[in-house]
């Protein structure tokens, strides 16, 4: 077999390659073996019919099909390991010649990662959030803890602001009661916004067997996103009453005995989450000014694909799981389908750049991902998934995904590294020290996975003649 490469442009190439007819002497045999398996032709068992024959009842033109669809996955992954590319996705593979006892000619066009050169990038500097918990914030979270431990008590008047009612809700849609539009025993605090619009109106001064009908548009369920008219019945009124802000309230909501514990503690809880958000932070722009330093040409069929996967990911799973369809989204969201179609076009250009100047560095840093490594980063991914570590596992090895999360983990390593090397500065001009090495790579990662958003460019895959 021999083999030319021509590039066509940075990130596609046309292979040429020629292949004598004697190569193909194996998937020849296998041919004839597979059509002998599949017809029968009286006066000879089946399995045993001569070559000959088959050429006679079936063409010479069949069997060389079913030999060439065979051959040319293995000729292809040849001419690409000889030719050392990097290739993503399927090829678009033509036949040039065929010629019966001669040669076998075809080319093969395909994208291939880009070379990429990455510069110094020693000299990256970001400005992120500077950590400060003020005293507003402490008060706000032992407010919220507060919340979570009042009682309720019923009571005989007419509901209000901040009241728990007991309530049975029906909609109907065009004069019809929706199946899944009744509810009885509903739990509601008024205010709170968990519910139907216009629900907090329709309860509020109405005591325990008032009743109220309103309009709304409904958020889930078989007719989400049409307009429906509600009933709303309330079966008790109950004031909540929370806990006074003292020692005991300490001991009963926390392992600490005193107020001033407690709300240090919260203090503590604060600046760590507000430490995580500015690392994730300091993380996100240094990778956008790294994005800024390299030059990455971008496969157009790589990119489609990318953008479908996104759309499909969002209709069909994100969007789905909300009884939404796209255009009732975007009508949510207030963009006009050009502005979606430009931002994730924006979005997946990212992610693709993203993976590989990443990639890159992994080569160039030498970067490699232990099995702890992998498995903490594989729990992260479970506990967001909503799956047991366990089943997020076995969904990722039947998927054939761990090369994925391997790649996810290897590229928060090398943004780590490239964290390491810039300078951050807080918006009060001090520099912030991201020292915890361990943390540091698992929220890279964390901001990697979520920029590729999964990504993951197909790695060399077989033609198909």
């Amino acid at each position: 077999m021999k083999s030319a490469v021509e590039n066509l442009n940075p990130t596609r190439v046309r292979l040429t390659v020629e292949v004598p007819f004697e190569e193909l002497k194996d998937s020849l045999d296998a041919a004839y073996k597979k059509i002998n398996q599949q017809v029968t032709v009286k006066g000879f068992r089946k399995g045993k019919i001569p070559a000959r024959v088959i050429d006679q009842r079936f063409g010479r033109g069949a069997v060389l099909e079913e030999a060439v669809n065979d051959a040319l996955p293995k000729f292809y992954t040849e001419a690409v390991n000889e030719a050392e590319l990097n290739v993503l996705g399927q090829p678009e593979v033509d036949i040039t010649e065929l010629k019966d006892g001669e040669t076998l000619n075809f080319t093969a066009e395909v994208d291939v990662r880009p070379t990429i050169e990455i510069p110094d990038y020693s000299g990256i500097e970001v400005e992120v959030d500077a950590v400060e918990v003020a005293d507003e914030d402490v008060e706000k979270a032992v407010e919220e803890l507060r919340e979570r431990f009042a009682s309720t008590s019923p009571v005989e008047r007419a509901a209000q602001d901040g009241d728990v009612v007991t309530i049975d809700l029906e909609a109907k849609v065009d004069g019809e009661v929706l199946e899944d539009g009744v509810a009885s025993d509903v739990s509601y605090t008024i205010g709170s916004g968990e519910l139907l619009d216009g629900i907090d109106e329709a309860v509020k001064g109405l005591e325990a067997g008032g009743e109220a009908t309103f309009a709304s548009e409904l958020k889930g369920g078989s007719a989400a996103g049409k307009e429906a008219e509600v009933t709303v019945k309330v079966t008790q009124v109950a004031a909540r009453e929370l806990p006074e802000l003292d020692d005991d309230f300490a001991q009963l909501a926390s392992e600490f005995d005193t107020l001033d514990e407690l709300k240090a503690d919260s203090r503590k809880r604060l600046e760590n989450m507000k430490q995580y958000d500015q690392a994730t932070q300091a993380q996100e722009r240094v990778l956008e000014k790294l994005l800024e330093l390299v030059e990455v040409p971008v496969p157009e069929k790589l990119l489609e694909d990318e953008i479908n996967t996104r759309k499909h990911n969002l209709e069909h799973h994100q969007l789905g799981q909300m009884g939404l369809d796209l255009e009732k989204y975007l009508e949510i969201q207030g963009k006009t389908v050009e502005e979606f179609d430009a931002e994730t076009k924006e979005a997946a250009v990212k992610g693709i750049k993203t993976q590989f100047v990443l990639d890159e560095l992994v080569n160039k840093e030498k970067l490699n991902v232990n099995q702890e490594e992998l498995t903490e980063h594989l729990m992260r991914r479970a506990a967001s998934s909503g799956m047991s570590p366990d089943q997020f596992a076995q969904a990722v090895v039947e998927g054939g995904q761990v090369p994925m999360l391997v790649g996810e983990v290897a590229r928060g390593k090398a943004l780590a590294v490239v964290v390491e090397a810039a300078t951050v500065k807080d918006t009060n001009g001090e520099v912030v020290d991201l020292d915890d090495e361990e943390d540091e790579t698992e929220s890279a990662t964390e901001v990697v996975a979520e920029v590729t958003d999964g990504d993951e460019a197909s790695a060399e895959e077989k033609p198909e003649a």
